[in-house]
This record gives C-alpha cells, structure tokens and sequence, in this order.
C-alpha cells in the first residue's frame, strides 16, 4: 500500500468515521422507535383482541344461563330460539344427565367448539384439540328446583371469518385463526391479512418466542401470537406493519454520501502535495540502491521533506567516495589474500608465511610498516621480518630487523609482551616511552599471539597460561593520525594467522623428528638409516670416496634384563647411546637398528678408519660400568657392559646400501662369535668397483631422486634434519 493511499485512508477515517458513526447511531435511533411503535401497536391490538373474546363468552355465559333457568323442555326451546334471535349465539344445545342431546337448534356451527371457561383451552365435549376451532361455547348446568343435576346447556359462537373481521376491526391489526396440526405446526384459518403477508406472517408466527415479537422476512411486519389463555381459548396471530422512516433513511444517506465526497477530494488532494516530494525521494532511493550512486534529489524548501532531500545527496556523496576507497583497498586486499592462502598452503617456510601475514595485515589496516618478532628460548622477542623499517629503526639495531630484541617490559613492544594485552595509539612528546631498539613511529597497533602447548607441556602438566610467543605491530596508518578498534580487531585475525603458521611449522617439524629417531635414545631410528645409508652410498660412488659402516651390540643384553629388568636395561641402552656419540665425529651418523643392535655410519672413512672407532667405541664401553637403580629402592647397582661390532666398507666389501648393511651384520656375529667384546672386519675385501655401479634401467638413486646432488663442502646429509 503506497503511502499516499494510507494518507487517504486515514483522513477518510478522521473525517469519515464519525458522520458513518452519527449516521449509524441515527438509524439504530430511527429503528429502534419504529420497533418500538410496532410493540406498543401490538400490545393495544392484543389487549383490544383478548377484551373482546371475553367480552363474547360472557355473553355466551349469559344466554346459556338464561336458557338453563327456563324450567320446561318447551319453554327451553323456546328461549332458545331467543337467543339465537337476538344474535346472542350461533346454536344451542341441550344434553341431559346421561350426554343425551335432548335440544339443538338447527344449522349449529361445525365442530370442534372451544369452551371458553378455564386457561387451557379445554375444547367443549367432542372437540379435537388437534384442529381449528370452529366454534366458541359457554356451558352451564341444567338443575331441577331439588337441587339433582339435569343436564347442560351449551350457546356456541361461531369463529368464522365475520369473527375474525370483528376482532380485527377492534384490535386495529391484522388477525389470523391459526389451525394446529397434531405434530404442533400452524396452518392459516380465517384471516384478515393481506393475501401476499399472509405467508410470510404465517413463518414469522412459527418463529415467535413468547419473549419478543417476530418480523416478517422483509420486515415490513412486526407478529405477535396470542392465546390460548384465561378467558381467550383461541389461538390468533397479530400482525402490524412497521412504520418505515424512508425519508429520515434517505436523508442520512444523502448526508453520508455529501460528505463522503467532500471528504475524499479533499484527501486526495492533501495525499498528492505531501506524497510528491517523497516520491521523488523515494525514486532517487531506488535508484542509489540499484548502484547509481550519482543519483541526487532536488533540495527545496525547508521544512522536514527538504531536509530530508539534503541529508540524503550528503549521504550519497560521503557512500560514493567511501565506495571508491573501499573498492580500491579491496582489490588490494584481495590480491594479499591470494598470496597468503597460496603461501600457507604450499609451504612450510616460516620466514616466507610470517612475510606474507604481515604485508598482507599492512594492506588491510592501510599501515606503512610492521614489523614480527617472535620469543626466543627465554622471554626476549627477536625480530622474524619487517616492512618499511629502513628509516624507523634506531641506531642501536645496526643490523636491521635480525637485531631487533625487546624485553618484556621494556617499550610499548615489551609491554605488551609482558602483559599479553593488545594495545592501540599515537606517539607524542615521548609518550607512551620507545625503548631503545623499538621502531620509532607516530602511531601503532602491537598484538601478542601464543602458541599451543606441545604434547610434551600437555604430560608435564604446563600451567593453562601461555607465555607470549610473538608479536605482531603495524606503524602510521596511510591518511589518518592514528588506528582504530576496527584496525585492532584485524590484526588480532592475523596475528592468530602467525600463531596458527608457527604452531603448524613447529608441528612439521616435530612429527619429521619423531618419525626419523628413536624414542628411548633419542638417536636416529632405522627407517632414517635406511635414507641415510642410500645417501651415503650414492655420494661415495659419486665423489669416489669410501663409506664404514660399524654394527654394533650390547653383549649379554638378555642377562641384563633377566637380572636387573627391563627398567635397568632401558637405561643401559640410553647410556650407550650417548657413549656412542661421544665416540664418533660430527658429521658421522648413530642410529639404533632395533633392540639392542646400532649402526654407526663414518662417511669418506676407509677400514684402517673404522677400526680405530671400533677400537675407541669398545674402551668407552668398556671401562666405565654403567650405573642403574636397584631393584630395592634408593639402591644403585653398577653393571659392566662390552660390545661386539662388524666393520664393512665401501666399495671395498659392498656394492649397495642393504649389502653393505648386511656385510656389516655379518661381521658383527663374527665377533660375537669370536668371544664378544671385539670388532671383526668383513671377510675378504671385493675387487674394487666403478664410481657408479650399473643399475636396473628406471631405478634411479634416492639421493637422486630426491633432488640432492651433493658436492664436496656441502652440508652432509647424515647431519640432523631442521628441528633436531
């Protein structure tokens, strides 16, 4: 519904509503006085009605005594004829004692008759209560001198249409003799009615309660029933017409129709001066909201629709210049984000990731520089990478962001360290105080980000607070003296972006460390020997050097168990372990085989080499015996332990990684053979091979595979991988 057909409607309604209103309670006023004519047109009709037929069987009363006191059958007859001559009755009966008709006059009127004495209507001796009564009669004793009853005498009046005519002239309304059936319904005797009511007033006089008068269908009649009751056996229907106020109806209606027209100009005029100007309001709207944001309105006038007009070309040149920014910065943004999904989702280089999250949070809250740091192993924060710091930081980071260090506590930097709380503002006059080594900046944003607790934090039962673990800061946003909440929020969104990168980076490299080394020892496992192992394989061939592989293990390990537990055992394998790298160089690998077997790879080592290692690795085994609880608590036991171990070189006993692993176990059950506590060298040595033995076409080395072609001076791929 358009507003201008609201204003319409609610004028019409002020105006309208309370002359419908007057009118309305005008024609109640006018209806309810012509029901209320009819009523009491009624009431003088029935009490006109009920005198009358009271009036008639008195009369009947009179003559029947009058006949009754004659005391001869002759003289009876003859009054009778009197009476009927005088017009007192219709017919006279006499019966005697027995019911016998001793005296009828001739032509009576047809039965049945009603009696007129009693209120119910009682018809007199052989009338049917089912029909119409054709008659009403008075009836009196017939007595003799002694007193003995001799019969009755009974005078009836005829109920014909001359009757019905009389009552009707009496009563000044329409009168019906009504004729019940036996199942109690109404049927029309004698009336006065005009021929075309007669049935609509007949229904009318069905429908009445007792309690109020009836209407006709049309309602051009008001019908009352009356009778039977005391002194009025019969039973009549009374109807009057309803005095119709036409003119007083049509002028209420003209009056109605005069003002609803007046009123219905007049809104609509008033609809159309006020509804113009917002239409046009409203079309400039509709077609900002399409997206022409040129759309302008006409300004004029100064009352509220004129103003409204002004507001809104303001607000569409403030929505158009916002949008335009808007646009512009994010299509910027978009490309960042681009860069930032490729980045985290292809690589686990974290300089790379850290790179990205912070230029990306530069572009979205429109900073000139930033800057990430994260905790070392204590609480000091070191610079990961910066953006537009070459003229912001001090002298005393001479050597960019790599020495960028903040303390907790010290600066605004170490103050959000220290605290955790992320913190937003401008930087005059000193305050809030730089430290040292902050970058220097007019305005900034510094969030803190925390890494998860580690499985191993998880065990020891860490505390559920977190250290801070970086920092995330943006400098001088681009035309604005400082950054607001909405700037902070978005930092906040990224640093949780550093601190999920750095979780999934530490998480990387944690799971490669623990597939590739041995929970107990910590050395390297026996998948890692076997890469390993190629490796080493593939760089001896390629380089023509040599390559010892030592395998070594435990004498009587089983004994030791047996004797002092699986407890004790454990931790004779952990010293060994660390017995055996403290007997081998940096660059040579330990790795636990299975059990209590190890292997020792010495690259570009020949067998004169391997022998003295084997020969160094079995004194520091040996002369130290190895120091566990006892079974009893706060005892000690000290367990002597020796080593067997089997020493093949490459290419000497060798010509691939598992046959050189093999030769070198088999040289290590030649020592356990020997006595234990001893090294023997592979039997006797190979002829000596190419640089690079041929293979199956289509295998290729895994080195190679890999993508590692290692050249002499490069680091060894033996050495621990990232993390260790």
């Amino acid at each position: 519904m358009s507003l201008r057909t609201r204003l319409t409607t609610a004028f019409l309604a002020v105006v309208l509503g309370p002359v419908l209103l007057g009118a309305l309670v005008a024609a109640a006023t006018v209806g309810a006085v012509a029901s209320q004519r009819g009523t009491e047109q009624l009431d003088r009709a029935t009490g006109a009605v009920v005198t009358s037929v009271r009036a008639m069987c008195r009369q009947l009363y009179a003559a029947a005594s009058a006949v009754a006191i004659v005391p001869d059958a002759d003289s009876r007859a003859a009054a009778a004829e009197q009476v009927l001559g005088a017009g007192l009755g219709s017919a006279v009966q006499v019966n005697d004692a027995t019911g016998l008709v001793t005296l009828s006059t001739p032509q009576p009127p047809a039965q049945p008759w009603v009696a007129c004495a009693g209120s119910d209507g009682e018809p007199a001796a052989g009338a049917a209560v089912s029909g119409g009564y054709a008659a009403l009669a008075a009836q009196v004793e017939l007595r003799a001198h002694s007193g003995a009853a001799l019969g009755t005498v009974t005078v009836a009046a005829a109920v014909d249409r001359d009757f019905v005519a009389r009552l009707a002239a009496a009563s000044g309304a329409a009168v019906t003799q009504l004729r019940l059936d036996a199942a109690g319904g109404a049927g029309a005797g004698h009336s006065t009615e005009p021929t075309g009511a007669r049935r609509g007033v007949l229904a009318a006089g069905e429908r009445y309660t007792g309690d109020r008068d009836a209407s006709t269908a049309d309602g051009q009649r008001y019908v009352r029933r009356v009778g039977p009751g005391d002194g009025q056996p019969l039973h009549l229907l009374l109807s009057v017409p309803r005095a119709s106020p036409a003119g007083t109806y049509a002028a209420l209606v003209g009056v109605v129709v005069l003002t609803a027209g007046l009123a219905v100009a007049l809104a609509a005029w008033l609809a159309r001066n006020t509804t113009r100007p917002l239409a046009t309001l409203a079309a400039a709207a509709d077609r900002f909201a399409d997206g022409d944001l040129a759309a302008r309105v006409p300004a004029g006038g100064s009352d509220e629709v004129g103003r409204l007009a002004a507001t809104f070309n303001r607000m569409t040149r403030e929505t158009q210049a916002y949008v335009q920014a808007l646009t512009a910065s994010r299509d910027q943004l978009r490309g960042h984000l681009e860069i930032l999904g490729d980045t985290l989702s292809s690589t686990h280089d974290l300089d790379r990731i850290l790179r990205v999250i912070l230029q990306t949070a530069m572009a979205a809250t429109s900073a000139q520089a930033g800057v990430v740091l994260l905790a070392d192993d204590g609480d000091t924060l070191l610079g990961k990478c910066g953006e537009g710091l070459a003229t912001r930081l001090p002298e005393a980071v001479a050597d960019g962001v790599a020495g960028l260090r903040v303390s907790p506590g010290a600066g605004v930097l170490g103050v959000v360290a220290a605290t955790g709380v992320p913190r937003r503002g401008r930087v005059a006059g000193g305050v809030p105080a730089l430290s040292p080594t902050e970058p220097r900046c007019r305005s900034y944003v510094a969030v803190p980000f925390a890494l998860r607790a580690t499985v191993g934090d998880e065990a020891a039962g860490a505390a559920p607070a977190r250290r801070t673990a970086g920092l995330l800061a943006v400098y001088d946003r681009l035309g604005a003296e400082e950054f607001d909440d909405a700037d902070l929020s978005t930092l906040r969104t990224f640093a949780g972006q550093a601190a999920v990168a750095v979780d999934n980076v530490r998480a990387h490299e944690e799971a490669h460390r623990l597939s590739l080394t041995d929970p107990l020892t910590g050395l390297w496992n026996y998948r890692y020997l076997q890469e390993a192992a190629h490796r080493e394989v593939e760089r001896a061939t390629r380089f023509d050097r040599t390559l010892t592989a030592l395998a070594l293990d435990i004498d009587r390990f089983k004994r030791i168990n047996d004797t002092y537990g699986h407890r004790a055992g454990d931790a004779v394998l952990v010293e060994f372990a660390r017995r055996l790298r403290l007997g081998v160089r940096e660059v040579d690998a330990v790795f636990r085989q299975g059990g209590e077997e190890f292997v020792v790879l010495l690259p570009e080592t020949d067998r004169a080499g391997g022998e003295v290692v084997a020969q160094r690795l079995g004194a520091l085994i040996r002369d130290t015996p190895v120091t566990v609880a006892g079974r009893t608590p706060g005892s000690a036991v000290r367990i002597p332990v020796t080593t067997s171990v089997g020493i093949a070189v490459f290419p000497a006993h060798a010509a691939s990684t598992g046959e050189l692993l093999d030769v070198a176990d088999r040289a290590l059950y030649a020592a356990k053979s020997g006595g234990r506590d001893t090294y023997r060298l592979a039997g006797a040595a190979r002829p000596a091979v190419p640089a690079r033995p041929r293979r199956p076409a289509g295998e290729e080395p895994a080195a190679a595979a890999a993508g590692g072609r290692g050249a002499p001076g490069e680091p060894h791929p033996a050495t621990p991988p990232p993390g260790r």
